[in-house]
Order: structure tokens, then sequence, then C-alpha cells
């Protein structure tokens, strides 16, 4: 008798819903674990794929999954780029005089 996730068309160790309850804790560490440029590459070849429209119903709900979860963490790194940026203090000739302080929201 064949699988019934097979039936569904499933994956092995996932629900026929997929994956809606949002992305698994291991996949949303390794996310967290991406520089913002890798990220970015990722997400803007995730785009490029689906932008083609080629390829499975299931694969491209995945994909995007995790594309948004890609723009969430590029848009969390840039957040803390801006932070670290607006902390950079002014002399009177308009010249990096310092840095104030700085305090990570994360």
């Amino acid at each position: 008798m064949p699988d019934a996730r097979a039936a569904q068309g499933t994956k092995p160790g996932t629900t026929p819903e997929g994956t809606g309850g949002g992305a698994a804790p291991d996949a949303a560490q390794e996310v967290r674990s991406l520089s913002f440029e890798a990220a970015l590459a990722e997400l803007e070849g995730i785009v490029r794929r689906l932008e083609g429209g080629q390829g499975r119903l299931e694969e491209a709900i995945d994909a995007y999954e995790r594309g948004a979860a890609l723009r969430r963490h590029c848009e969390h790194k840039l957040a803390e780029a801006e932070a670290r940026v607006q902390a950079i203090v002014e002399g009177p000739d308009g010249a990096p005089a310092g840095l104030r302080e700085f305090r990570d929201a994360g």
C-alpha cells in the first residue's frame, strides 16, 4: 500500500498542510546564521525561480516560505546596520568625531 503522504503530495515528516506552521526551528536558526549578503543572494535566486513559474506548486510554496524568512532576516540586518550608522557622531567639520553609545536591540 502506498504511503498516505505520497498520495497527498506531501513530503515524509510533514503534514498534509505542508509547513504552514512556519519554518522549522533548525531552518530558522540556519537563516539567522547567514550574512546579509548570503541571505540576499539566496533570496534573489528564489525570486528568479518563482518568477520563472517552473516547478511544482509545493516546491514554490516552500520556496516562498524560505524567501519570506530570508526577507525578514535581511530587514533585521539592515535595521541593525542603520542603527550602527546612526550611532556615528559627526564633529563640527562634518567628519566622524566618535561614536555615541550603541545598544543592540536584539
